[in-house]
């Protein structure tokens, strides 16, 4: 598949949302609502649940299955008060000593003028130095859309993993278009000048992991839930500290040249 073919692919309407995989992978999931501060966001879905017998903290970017929902969960264009209420969650689970696991799948932070005016910058800003530092272990796994600011705000993990159809990028494929070309209809050129394959950023050292989708649904949310188990017992094996500064490391090391 070409890079525009992935593209295509990853925001297709039926791609299974954040919400079928928590339900394929985790049992008891509890969600949470709310930054207490605003309002409860309907595109960030979060809460507690069971990795098997591990409690865990999941956070997905929801765009709804139906056009009801998609309108009711902004098509997974989240406020501030989304990556609040993430946040928060996060906050809980260092307390409470929980790994986390967020789940990805948005074309991009909402951009309207009352989600600037709630402090969206500042929202994401604060994910990402929060996360950055988190004493508890973190995994991301993009599913479909990886856009620009509002997917990285739930994507300081220890590892990224991605779907083989999912991309991930600073900018959609149009937006680049319409600033290199002044030509928004150059997707398929701007698709592979972005380089926001799985391929091409595991090659980077962006993601970790490539996660097949050839198989079906089950057989791929079975793959994840056996490889989160594997990789957060590996992480017991580490002292927290260590954890950190490894996540620390991996991320002043992206895009240096060796």
């Amino acid at each position: 598949m070409s890079a525009f073919d992935k593209v295509k692919a990853a925001r297709s309407s039926k791609r299974p949302t954040a919400k079928s995989y928590i339900e394929a992978i985790f049992s008891d999931f509890t969600e949470m609502h709310g930054d207490r501060r605003f309002a409860d966001d309907k595109a960030v879905v979060a809460g507690i649940a069971l990795l098997e017998d591990m409690p865990v903290t999941v956070i997905g970017l929801e765009k709804g299955s139906n056009t009801n929902e998609r309108v009711m969960r902004n098509f997974g264009a989240a406020h501030p008060e989304g990556y609040r209420k993430a946040l928060r969650q996060m906050k809980l689970a260092e307390k409470f000593n929980r790994p986390i696991v967020c789940i990805i799948d948005t074309s991009g932070a909402y951009c309207g003028i009352g989600a600037e005016e709630r402090g969206q910058g500042q929202a994401i800003a604060e994910n990402l130095y929060t996360m950055m530092t988190l004493k508890v272990p973190i995994i991301s796994i993009l599913i479909g859309e990886g856009g620009s600011g509002g997917a990285l705000a739930l994507a300081v993990a220890d590892e990224v993993w991605m779907l083989e159809n999912a991309v991930y990028s600073v900018i959609s494929p149009e937006g680049c278009a319409s600033i290199l070309w002044k030509d928004s209809s150059k997707t398929k050129e701007a698709s592979e000048c972005l380089k926001l394959t799985a391929e091409h950023l595991l090659e980077f050292g962006v993601i970790e992991a490539i996660i097949p989708e050839s198989k079906g649904f089950q057989a791929m949310c079975s793959n994840i839930k056996s490889e989160l188990i594997n990789t957060f017992n590996k992480n017991k094996s580490e002292s927290i500290d260590t954890l950190v500064s490894k996540r620390y490391k991996k991320f002043r090391k992206i895009g240096e040249r060796t």
